[in-house]
């Protein structure tokens, strides 16, 4: 049996607009534009939601994405973590070509960032700005707003700071807004929805504080700002120095029925991506 759902009032008042991208069920509920499809003429039979976790991860996993990737680290200034991953990718695409599959945070990000056409982006866990660039590169006309401590030595490595990101952005011709803020995520994050109360997102990527604790702070802080058909990205579940994060994205996304969730976990350090349904 299908039933129609109920369709919401349009706010603006129209008869004829097809799409309203600020109908919503609070803040962080605003749909987002390009992954969800209203026609008002016709009614709501299906959850606005047009897209699922697996489109992205079906193009994620895909060699044409890695490939994709190593277009964008080259034009980075890599570091020895950077250098290891390009030898890992053509390695594999040499090998195995176009049957290698693999996927992580980048070639995730690199591939949501394609499909949605993300307007805004809020990312926890800069650094160097390795995954901010597959969203500057794939939709650089895109508000970015990134945090992150930038300790100095972090994993051994050189973290040089926000003006080194915002230069590495300039470099793959970002032009959308690009906002910088240093500290603790369980800080900044909270003191930057305080100040920009009706701030919601189309792409929101978690990788900062690995404790079990503060993934999970800082997933919470996040999810009442993805708009509906966002994309949320969770680094690391099979890291083995962090092998709680998969109970940590369990427990805070998977569970939760507004989402739908994806993951890869064969070969790396593992990554998820959820898609908010409602």
């Amino acid at each position: 049996m299908t039933s129609r759902r109920e369709t919401q009032a349009d706010p603006t008042g129209s008869s004829t607009g097809r799409f309203d991208e600020s109908s919503t069920r609070g803040t962080g509920s605003r749909l987002s534009t390009h992954t969800t499809f209203v026609d008002r003429e016709l009614g709501e039979w299906y959850p606005p939601v047009i897209i699922g976790p697996s489109t992205v991860g079906g193009r994620a996993t895909s060699a044409g994405c890695v490939r994709g990737v190593i277009d964008v680290l080259r034009a980075l200034e890599p570091d020895d973590y950077t250098r290891y991953l390009l030898a890992y990718y053509e390695t594999g695409l040499a090998r195995f070509g176009d049957d290698w599959r693999y996927a992580d945070i980048t070639t995730v990000l690199l591939a949501a960032a394609e499909i949605s056409k993300p307007k805004d982006y809020l990312e926890i866990g800069v650094r160097r700005g390795r995954s901010m660039a597959m969203v500057a590169a794939a939709a650089p006309d895109c508000a970015v707003v990134g945090f992150d401590l930038w300790e100095a030595g972090y994993a051994g490595m050189d973290n040089p700071g926000p003006d080194f990101v915002r230069a590495q952005m300039g470099a793959l011709g970002h032009k959308g807004k690009l906002e910088l803020i240093s500290g603790d995520s369980h800080v900044t994050v909270p003191a930057y929805f305080e100040s920009h109360p009706d701030a919601s997102f189309d792409l929101i990527t978690v990788d900062g504080d690995h404790t079990k604790r503060g993934a999970a702070q800082d997933l919470r802080a996040i999810v009442p700002r993805l708009r509906v058909g966002g994309i949320l990205v969770f680094d690391d579940i099979v890291h083995p120095q962090h092998s709680y994060l998969a109970d940590v994205w369990h427990s805070q996304i998977v569970s939760d029925n507004s989402f739908a969730c994806w993951g890869f976990t064969e070969l790396g350090y593992g990554v998820a991506l959820a898609v908010r349904k409602e």
